[in-house]
């Protein structure tokens, strides 16, 4: 991966699916004093940036030989939002035994390279050498280091001691480089394995006066940017931080976690059991974005009537849970709604009915502070059930690089309502 920082292809032509007309279910602050109070007040402080949510991987995601343990990582991360000062957060919240290791930042000069003038040693309570407790994460110290808004960090761990259950991001989209031996200041890993998995990385929060805030996205895979090109940062929440950071300040926290389920444990925590770590704890959050539910319905046994509406009932009320938990922490609620799926292997007319019910109440109940119509902005007209073929990455379930720019659109217009930008 090249450096970002002003690199990446900007997404300058308005193309007419990414600018369909979408009806939103708008929040009056002043009148309705159920929604969060809109925040548009820019006062220095931290911001999230970047962010992955954590998870114990499958065992088909562990690291590959030679291991974590006694070895170098190196992973790359494009930020949102910038700064000019700057902390990472490392996880072993799903580790049973402690983690040891060292840790040092750097621009991106592409692949497994950095830019050696650039290089710093992450320190923590200004030793550079931590362990991390069990079930913790970690915040290093404010480190002084300039990063513009979407430049390519390589953050590189040297793991001294390791447990053997990993906390980790499979559904990175992104290759990370892992060395046998010490190598935290090497320019390059030639010798590299390569994995398309984060380990260990959870966040990169930046310090700015600037920036009006960060939105988090609470997702499934299709957050996590399933069917994306990888390496090129085309999940939507990727296009998302383009369309945003042309003329604003804001941080765009990609917490999609694919297979992921609002009710139930899957791969990761359930929605309800994780808003917590992977949206509340996070810096600067000020929007979130609430885009799950698909897989709930995709993997549910329904049969009758009564299914289905115990089905919607069940979604809604989670969806209610979170609304009012993140409202209580000053963050305005955005629902999504669910994207079409019909052709996929989850499509039965009972989990069509349970999809089209959901996303009713999402546009209608009036609990969300805003809504983003994503069924509206990606389903064919002629057939309201299907994605549109031009977005669709082969699997009828997930976008292309084309869906997901298209999603971003749907989205930048609802969060520049909120910044006054037009």
């Amino acid at each position: 991966m090249v450096n970002q920082a002003g690199g990446d292809e900007r997404i300058r032509s308005r193309q007419s699916l990414a600018y369909l007309r979408l009806p939103l279910v708008l929040c009056v602050f002043l009148a309705a004093p159920a929604c969060a109070e809109r925040p548009t007040v820019k006062t220095p402080g931290w911001v999230g940036t970047w962010a992955a949510a954590p998870q114990l991987p499958e065992p088909h995601n562990v690291p590959p030989p030679p291991g974590v343990a006694g070895s170098t990582l190196r992973q790359v991360a494009r930020v949102s939002a910038g700064g000019d000062r700057v902390r990472v957060r490392l996880s072993n919240e799903f580790g049973r035994d402690s983690l040891t290791l060292e840790g040092r930042i750097a621009l991106s000069g592409g692949g497994s390279s950095i830019l050696p003038a650039t290089d710093r040693a992450l320190t923590f309570s200004g030793k550079t050498l931590v362990t991390i407790p069990a079930g913790a994460p970690m915040l290093s110290d404010p480190l002084e280091m300039h990063l513009e808004p979407l430049a390519s960090v390589a953050i590189t761990l040297f793991v001294s001691e390791a447990p053997a259950d990993i906390t980790s991001h499979p559904g990175s989209r992104c290759t990370s480089y892992l060395q046998e031996g010490r190598h935290l200041a090497a320019w390059e890993l030639p010798e590299a394995v390569k994995v398309e998995h984060w380990y260990l990385l959870s966040g990169i929060d930046v310090y700015s006066g600037t920036a009006s805030g960060a939105v988090a996205v609470l997702g499934d895979s299709i957050t996590d940017g399933r069917g994306s090109t990888t390496d090129q940062n085309r999940r939507w929440t990727d296009f998302l931080a383009e369309r945003l950071s042309e003329d604003s300040e804001v941080g765009v926290l990609n917490l999609g976690m694919g297979g992921n389920r609002v009710l139930q444990d899957g791969l990761g925590p359930n929605a309800l059991a994780r808003l917590d770590r992977d949206v509340l704890a996070r810096s600067g959050v000020r929007w979130l974005i609430v885009l799950e539910g698909i897989n709930d319905i995709g993997t549910a046994d329904l049969g009758t009537s009564v299914e289905i509406s115990a089905l919607v009932e069940r979604l809604t009320g989670a969806y209610e849970q979170i609304i009012e938990r993140a409202r209580s922490h000053g963050i305005a609620v955005v629902g999504g709604t669910l994207l079409p799926f019909e052709g996929s292997f989850y499509f039965t007319p009972e989990r069509e009915a349970v999809r089209r019910a959901v996303n009713e109440w999402i546009r209608t109940a009036g609990r969300f502070d805003e809504v983003v119509d994503f069924e509206q902005a990606t389903r064919d007209p002629a057939r309201p059930g299907h994605l549109l073929p031009d977005l669709d990455c082969g699997d009828h379930l997930h976008l292309n690089d084309l869906g997901y720019r298209t999603m971003a659109e749907a989205a930048n217009r609802v969060i520049r309502s909120h910044l006054g930008s037009n």
